[in-house]
């Protein structure tokens, strides 16, 4: 048996975390690897920032990883650093991995976005929607890295919102997972299936430690998106979306639901399994809802003078980048029919205390509070 937990605590990266991570956050950690002289340079983004590959193990079976695709989902980048310290560390586990597997990762595809903590480039071109036209220098990059190691498996690694639940339950999809269509009829081919399979692996792993809080990504077909392109070309491709557990803003919870979910599909390759799990099991994983709000405030009426009419308010986060730091402005998003939605956290403005801590923390802006 593996004991995830107690491997990622022995192999978590301590030096990088939080929710802004670029390249001076990863540089820095690649360099002092033991497997530094497998990195290279693969080009460079728009403004002229390196984009790095870094090369582990000599196995016949070949995996290739990338994060950051979009610059402002930093979640699995932290986790991918852990995963590579893990196999910086000798173990049974290591050893089969290293021997059976060569992998290939990309630890941010989108350097520029990640500095400015955007989604996009910066030509603001989102570049998984640039998978067949190619107008980037980032889009080509991958195409040509995919090209030259032509993987058997691929991880496109990304962050979800915080407003995906889990089916019509009130859990969060903390993790959700995709194996994309190759087609606009959603078929299966053999090599979705196996994407299928894996990702039934990793859930049967999460399930132990968030049970309930794994989504399936909706799977409408996009052929500009790197994941339905990648299955195009049958090579079976896993989408990792890392979403909200409860009260992780930074997102180190999640961080490590990813490694787990990392470790544990590279193993299922690794050891040629995929066939221990059934394809039928990947369509039991529930389709992410949209139904979470960050906050709902009760009792908002004749408090908060702008919505006087209405008793509630739901509110969004927006992250914004202020000085190096990721910020959680809150934003009013639902003003009605709230009863649709589940929130992270309520708070009621007839109790004194929630009052002062929507006070206190900025919930609303003085010009919607009343005096």
């Amino acid at each position: 048996m593996i004991d995830f937990k107690q491997i990622f605590l022995s192999c978590k990266e301590d030096k990088v975390a939080g929710r802004y991570v670029t390249n001076e956050d990863v540089f820095p950690f690649l360099e002092a690897s033991i497997f530094k002289n497998e990195i290279k340079q693969v080009g460079k983004s728009v403004l002229g920032e390196p984009i790095k590959l870094i090369t582990i193990g000599g196995g016949e079976t070949k995996i290739l990883m990338w994060s950051q695709m979009h610059g402002n989902e930093s979640t699995t980048t932290k986790a991918v650093l852990d995963f590579i310290n893990f196999l910086e560390e000798p173990s049974d586990l290591q050893s089969s991995i290293l021997k059976k597997c060569t992998i290939q990762i990309i630890p941010i595809l989108n350097p520029d976005g990640a500095k400015a903590y955007t989604r996009i480039n910066a030509n603001e071109i989102d570049l998984n929607r640039d998978a067949q036209d190619r107008s980037q220098p980032e889009s080509i990059i991958l195409r040509q890295v995919y090209e030259n190691f032509k993987p058997d498996f691929c991880f496109n690694l990304h962050d979800q919102r915080t407003i995906f639940n889990v089916g019509e339950t009130n859990k969060p999809a903390t993790v959700s997972f995709l194996a994309p269509a190759f087609n606009k009829e959603r078929a299966l081919s053999p090599s979705r299936e196996k994407s299928m399979q894996l990702i039934v692996a990793m859930n049967s792993v999460l399930q132990n430690f968030i049970p309930g809080q794994v989504g399936r990504y909706d799977d409408g077909f996009n052929s500009n998106c790197v994941g339905d392109a990648f299955q195009m070309l049958n090579t079976p491709t896993i989408l990792f979306e890392s979403g909200h557990f409860p009260e992780d803003y930074e997102r180190e919870k999640t961080r490590e639901f990813i490694f787990y979910s990392l470790l544990k599909g590279v193993e299922t390759i690794a050891n040629n399994s995929l066939n221990n799990f059934k394809v039928s099991s990947y369509f039991e994983i529930p389709e992410n809802g949209k139904q979470f709000l960050d906050l709902i405030i009760y009792n908002t009426k004749n408090i908060v003078t702008t919505y006087s009419e209405v008793d509630s308010l739901g509110i969004l986060y927006k992250e914004v980048l202020k000085d190096d730091k990721v910020v959680f402005e809150p934003v009013v998003a639902e003003v009605k029919n709230l009863d649709n939605f589940y929130a992270h956290k309520t708070l009621n403005l007839l109790n004194s205390s929630d009052l002062d801590f929507v006070k206190n923390n900025n919930l609303l802006s003085t010009a919607l509070l009343g005096n």
